[in-house]
């Protein structure tokens, strides 16, 4: 496995190597777990030449949020990397991508209306600005992301297309633990109580999705019943509980089309995020 540390090498061998060889490539910020790993086994399995990126983005960070505290082992990841036989890490240093007196930044207009991009002012823009980046750099044929960030995925297959960017955005199954729990590099700093309260969040996933199928319609319903079951949980404390359109993200308010229940809780001082796509028996493609 080659490790990569400069923008400038990293396009020069990207530009190499696509002449002759499919691309296929997976940005992350590192700390790496199994639903990292399955996104690299679905990027091997549609390319010849598999890339990660290693770049924890500070421009997606709010100034009260969790970058400097956000978990980091370079030497694991690496590690993991060279077991799944990744042909390349690129690994570039925040003054190579943020040159002083960066300014430029990529906007996706509505996608500050919901979701995280509500809640986190400025956190899309830093998603859609190091992707593009990340993209003219590495210059994949295709890339993968992962479903438990649905809103940032569907953010950059619009950019994508927006822009006329030749590259494929794949979308990837969420990898869950035993208990439902969405694999995350934030779990690490769960308390065991913490820890096990998390788990009620694919239980409320799953109840919403169940009325959806069973006829439920009216989306305040579907919310309030979520609601009541993770407020059960003393550690924790609900940031939203959103019903939006499957395709375009917008709110919905009567459900007759596929839907995502998407929802962010912090347990003490740890955020986590989950999804699920949920299809009312009534709908016809």
């Amino acid at each position: 496995m080659k490790v990569i540390t400069t923008v400038k090498n990293m396009q020069i061998l990207s530009c190499e190597l696509r002449k002759e060889e499919k691309i296929g490539f997976v940005p992350t910020m590192g700390f790496l777990h199994k639903g990292h790993l399955s996104l690299i086994d679905r990027a091997r399995s549609l390319s010849e030449i598999v890339v990660v990126s290693i770049f924890v983005n500070p421009k997606q960070f709010g100034p009260s949020e969790d970058y400097l505290t956000y978990p980091r082992d370079f030497e694991r990841d690496k590690r993991l990397l060279k077991e799944r036989d990744v042909d390349i890490l690129f690994y570039p240093d925040i003054k190579d991508m943020y040159p002083t007196g960066y300014s430029t930044y990529v906007e996706v207009e509505g996608f500050d209306a919901t979701l995280c991009g509500a809640r986190r002012p400025g956190h899309m823009r830093g998603v859609a600005t190091v992707c593009m980046k990340l993209f003219n750099i590495v210059r994949p044929h295709l890339a993968v992301f992962g479903e438990k960030d649905y809103q940032q995925a569907i953010l950059i297959k619009r950019m994508v297309s927006d822009t006329n960017l030749d590259i494929e955005i794949v979308l990837s199954p969420t990898v869950r633990e035993g208990d439902g729990l969405a694999v995350s590099s934030r779990n690490i700093h769960l308390t065991d109580k913490e820890r096990k309260d998390a788990a009620v969040l694919y239980k409320s996933l799953l109840f919403g999705k169940n009325l959806v199928e069973e006829g439920e319609d009216n989306t305040d319903k579907i919310i309030k019943t979520m609601r009541k079951m993770i407020e059960g949980k003393r550690t924790a404390r609900i940031d939203y509980i959103e019903v939006v359109d499957s395709k375009n993200l917008k709110l919905v308010k009567t459900i007759n089309k596929p839907v995502l229940l998407a929802l962010a809780v912090y347990f003490g001082r740890t955020r986590l995020i989950d999804n699920i796509i949920a299809v009312p028996a009534r709908w016809n493609v």
